[in-house]
């Protein structure tokens, strides 16, 4: 389990995919939208789109000769509850 999150922290842990996420969770669309809102080359968003993609924060569908991306919401709110488990766990003190 701590393996499957360490992953996509990872992922989280870059600022253009951050920056990516936040425009995906703005609505459905195509690479060359993110592109244009974006300092980063193309090869450079589809390297991220693909990180992102695979780590099941993304999902992307074919379109004719376009590839829309959208947020899988379902993942974000898998990685919310994570960090809420673990915000809400009882540790136990080392009593010396």
């Amino acid at each position: 389990m701590f393996e499957e999150y360490a992953r996509l922290f990872k992922v989280l842990g870059d600022v253009n995919r951050l920056k990516i996420i936040e425009l995906l969770i703005k609505g459905e669309t195509c690479g060359c939208t993110l592109v244009d809102k974006l300092s980063i080359s193309q090869p450079t968003l589809s390297y991220h789109l693909k990180m992102i993609s695979e780590a099941g924060i993304a999902r992307s569908e074919k379109n004719g000769n376009w590839i829309n991306y959208y947020i899988n919401k379902e993942k974000l709110s898998d990685i919310t509850r994570f960090i809420e488990s673990i915000r809400d766990t009882e540790v136990e003190q080392c009593n010396l």
